[in-house]
């Protein structure tokens, strides 16, 4: 294989990147303590998610996309629109399951 896309925008190393649901976005935690949220098939940054106080270890769509759970050293845990960046429920440390009822912290 070959690189298709350098994602270029991050300040700091990278800690995870993983593919939406539907492979349209990509999303990395990184130790600059944001999430960013990329379009998979241009590159551009869509959204920069910013708030946690230390590295973001890990970032997840839910099930549906909509939204984006970060994860960070600082302990805490975000709950963020992956549409807007807005950012909602702070918790601690989670996933959400398959059926995206519980966050487990």
């Amino acid at each position: 294989g070959h690189c298709l896309l350098t994602l270029t925008g991050h300040q700091r190393s990278v800690r995870s990147a993983v593919f939406s649901p539907d492979a349209a976005k990509v999303l990395t935690a990184a130790d600059d303590g944001t999430a960013k949220v990329w379009s998979a098939e241009t590159g551009h940054c869509l959204l920069t998610l910013t708030g946690h106080q230390d590295f973001v270890s890990s970032a997840v769509f839910s099930p549906d996309a909509a939204k984006v759970l970060t994860a960070a050293d600082d302990g805490t845990g975000k709950v963020w629109s992956a549409e807007t960046g807005h950012e909602g429920l702070v918790c601690g440390d989670g996933l959400l399951p398959p059926d995206a009822h519980r966050l487990a912290s």
